[in-house]
């Protein structure tokens, strides 16, 4: 497992991490013996840096990586996340009252004094154009509430927006083969200004890696299932925004540049991981056999100039006109 910088945290956390929505529900059965034995095996593997949320299971997941938390030895940064439970989820809903009940509740489902990185989770955007909430994220860290704060967020404007305040550590955004506009001028600020980024649904909620096909079936309470079209959440996050069987043609045409003993969750992984601005990607894992897979990404070589072209060339012949101008 190799290391990368997160942002001006003075962290240094595996370029593979961890994300845990999948334990904590919205992606059919989950079993909590098999989402540790998931969580240990990252660990196991060099993972440093967990990335949950207080409405992954309403509490669910957080609770497991607190458990896993007093059972294990290595430092492990914890980022989770406050603002989705609002209901409705509206931008007036994100204050410092609020948002400070939600930083309570997971202080406690991670048995915390003070939480390592909290971010606000794919806020409305109007609220990146209020700066009292990002006053009162500064007066949280201020009160040893929380180390670090960033932001999820949907779209490269909001991204973009974020980083226009001094103490926003990290961005989450989703960056992979099917979604690739973040590298241009996202990625290029982010970096001059020392942002951490989080690639998050890098593997386009299992599409890249290759194990899903026209028969594949997601159960009813699998978000896979239930939001194909966008209608619990932003579309966004099922399948990255992409037509299911528009990408599992673009996999298709991607197996030809598969290197030799390379799984395409890996070759998907390692892909995110040639854009020096990346600080992670955070593929979910809930049994340990994805979790070392998805690990493995790091160590593989770097991809040549030759293969990264072809996958672009595959973006935009199949995917950019459905996603690119959309988030």
């Amino acid at each position: 497992m190799n290391y990368r910088e997160l942002g001006r945290t003075g962290w240094k956390v595996s370029e593979i991490s961890f994300g845990a929505w999948a334990i904590g529900g919205a992606w059919g059965s989950v079993d909590d013996a098999e989402s540790m034995a998931a969580l240990r095996a990252a660990v196991d593997c060099g993972v440093n840096f967990i990335d949950t949320a207080d409405v992954y299971g309403m509490g669910r997941s957080e609770r497991l990586i607190a458990e896993l938390k007093r059972e294990r030895k290595e430092q492990i940064v914890v980022a989770t996340k406050a603002g989705r439970r609002l209901s409705p989820h509206t931008a007036d809903g994100y204050n410092q009252k609020n948002i400070g009940a939600f930083i309570e509740d997971s202080l406690r489902n991670l048995g915390a004094d003070c939480l390592d990185l909290v971010q606000l989770h794919c806020p409305p955007t109007d609220v990146y154009y209020r700066p009292e909430l990002f006053g009162a994220m500064d007066r949280f860290v201020e009160a040893g509430k929380i180390r670090f704060y960033g932001v999820s967020v949907e779209r490269v404007e909001e991204a973009l927006k974020a980083l226009e305040y001094p103490n926003v550590q990290t961005v989450q955004i989703i960056f992979n083969c099917f979604r690739q506009r973040p590298a241009d001028l996202f990625f290029e600020q982010a970096k001059r200004k020392r942002v951490g980024i989080l690639a998050r649904v890098p593997l386009a909620s299992g599409l890249l890696t290759g194990k899903l096909n026209h028969d594949t079936q997601f159960a009813a309470d699998d978000h896979r299932s239930f939001n194909r079209h966008g209608e619990a959440f932003d579309v966004g996050e099922t399948f990255s925004g992409v037509d299911f069987e528009g990408g599992l043609a673009a996999v298709d045409q991607m197996r030809s540049l598969l290197p030799d003993g390379v799984s395409m969750a890996q070759f998907a992984l390692r892909w995110i991981l040639m854009f020096d601005a990346v600080t992670c990607a955070i593929p979910g894992g809930k049994r340990p056999a994805q979790v070392a897979d998805n690990c493995a990404a790091s160590d593989l070589p770097a991809l040549t100039e030759q293969t990264m072209n072809a996958v672009r060339r595959i973006y935009e012949d199949r995917i950019k006109s459905q996603v690119h101008q959309r988030w």
